[in-house]
């Protein structure tokens, strides 16, 4: 006999009586999360809903097992409990504040893919109910700000005219004579969500009775995923929080900027110009600075008997851009070779072209002993060590492994 699905008439049923008809003892699901051993419970009846279409499995209580997943099995609802029920006869409560968090981001799903379809041409190919963020993706050409702050206005003046949110069933062919927003090519009695005037959507889901009980829908953001444009939205409590939360950003930024939240955008344009401003004075006074010391290493390093300047230095205080500056520098000269190292772990190695020398195999050379990794060109390259501690013993390496003779 097929578990009598109670949600498909009454959302709102957080509580039920029901009879354990099958029982059995299954092993951990890794996959799932499910560490321990479960028993997989299928009820003649049950108010849980298993995670299909979208939308995630109830948690709740069976008896005095607590439920860890739904699964939806064809004609059948397996419930995973971490305990075996005493009685065959159990009473069962669903998790309230999750089941109902779930039944507004699913009508308001409903209700925000039907304003995306109606307004604007773009239907809805796919639905996620995250943890925190709900999505659905789009197909057709990408979705403007104005696209997503009108769909999401039409979907809250649904919500704020609190219509109602009914249950129908019918055959594909019936359905499709209502009007259906997405056609399904299916046999026997189909499931449809009906909110009046708005949308009819064919859904097994779990949803609210009325648009009021949605609360509100906003949508936070839209990327291309592939051929599609997934919209992020959240509603009801979710809405509330993520509103409260965004206030709070806001406010904190503000402060940190000493300036009133709506003069956010003009302070932060500021702080931007102001850093790009002093990032390029940075880099003048790096490139001057390198110039100099570059020119002092020289000076205090002749030349050996053939006529090469090997300058091998630790930097400490530095960024690893000052390695490059220091190095361009130094290799203008005819036969001067760069041995370079900063904290952080990053090696540089470079020369002139007339120093005949390979850089990059150096530099591997030296990698493969003290670990990391790292390219170039024979005349120029970088690397960056898995251990810094060994970044002084990497130069040390190099000199050793320099070919100068």
């Amino acid at each position: 006999m097929a578990t009598r699905r109670l949600y498909y008439d009454d959302a709102f049923e957080k509580e039920f009586t029901a009879r354990v008809m099958h029982c059995e003892v299954l092993p951990p699901d890794l996959n799932a999360g499910i560490t321990g051993t479960v028993w997989g419970l299928i009820l003649d009846r049950t108010a849980f809903y298993p995670t299909s279409g979208g939308q995630p499995n109830d948690l709740g209580k069976i008896g005095d097992a607590n439920v860890v997943d739904v699964r939806d099995e064809g004609d059948d609802i397996l419930h995973l409990v971490d305990r075996k029920p005493s009685d065959p006869d159990v009473n069962c409560c669903i998790h309230w504040p999750r089941r109902f968090d779930h039944m507004q981001q699913h009508t308001g799903q409903h209700l925000l893919s039907a304003m995306f379809q109606e307004r604007f041409g773009l239907p809805t190919v796919s639905f996620h109910l995250g943890g925190e963020i709900c999505t659905i993706d789009l197909r057709g050409p990408e979705p403007t700000a104005q696209f997503l702050e009108g769909a999401e206005r039409a979907a809250n003046q649904v919500i704020f005219e609190d219509r109602p949110v009914n249950v129908r069933y019918g055959t594909a062919d019936q359905l499709s004579a209502l009007g259906v927003r997405k056609e399904v090519d299916r046999e026997g009695i189909l499931r449809a969500i009906e909110i009046e005037a708005a949308d009819l959507q064919p859904c097994g889901g779990t949803h609210v009775k009325r648009t009021g009980q949605i609360g509100v829908v906003l949508v936070r953001g839209c990327s291309k995923v592939r051929q599609d444009w997934r919209v992020e939205f959240v509603c009801g409590g979710r809405a509330e929080r993520l509103a409260r939360h965004d206030y709070e950003l806001l406010r904190q930024t503000a402060e940190k900027l000493s300036c009133a939240t709506e003069d956010l955008v003009s302070a932060a344009s500021r702080v931007v110009a102001e850093r790009e401003a002093n990032f390029k004075s940075l880099r003048s006074a790096q490139q001057r600075l390198a110039e100099a010391e570059a020119a002092l290493a020289l000076q205090a390093t002749p030349p050996d008997r053939n006529g090469f300047r090997v300058v091998s230095r630790f930097f400490e205080g530095v960024s690893a851009d000052y390695l490059g500056f220091f190095a361009t520098e130094l290799s203008k000269s005819q036969k001067a070779i760069a041995l370079l190292a900063a904290e952080g772990g990053h090696l540089l190695f470079a020369q002139h072209p007339s120093a005949g020398k390979d850089m990059s195999a150096l530099l591997k050379q030296v990698l493969e002993n003290v670990g990391g990794k790292g390219g170039g060109t024979r005349d120029f390259a970088r690397g960056r060590l898995l251990d810094e501690s060994y970044v002084e013993k990497a130069v040390s390496l190099a000199t050793e492994l320099l070919p100068v003779s």
